[in-house]
């Protein structure tokens, strides 16, 4: 059974943290090849070799999944903001110069 670089077991639905990049998911598959053994996680649907896995308490998992909510909610937030800032500039440049001008992504640009 694959384990991860403290000796924790690790199988499909255990939650784990990338030690690269702090990335914590849930894993969906493990497989075997040749070179290593690889777990597939749920956050990224990416493969991350087993050795570089730490496998989390539920407890642990849980902060982590409750931050990355609040990250994508203010994400999210800041979004509609500047498309609302977004939308008063063009509504206010169309004042300025008229309704004709255009303000779509075909404009000149300085190419290269």
């Amino acid at each position: 059974m694959p384990t991860d670089f403290k000796g924790k077991n690790i199988v499909k639905g255990t939650h784990v943290r990338y030690t690269g990049t702090g990335t914590a998911g849930e894993v969906l598959d493990v497989r075997e090849d040749q070179k290593a053994k690889w777990a597939q996680m749920d956050s990224t649907k990416l493969w991350y070799n087993i050795r570089f896995l730490e496998v989390m308490d539920p407890e642990e998992y849980q902060k982590v999944k409750r931050r990355e909510s609040l990250l994508e909610k203010v994400s999210a937030d800041e979004t509609i903001e500047q498309d609302e800032i977004t939308r008063k500039t063009v509504e206010k440049l169309k004042k300025k110069f008229g309704e004709d001008v255009d303000m779509s992504n075909e404009l000149c640009d300085g190419g290269g």
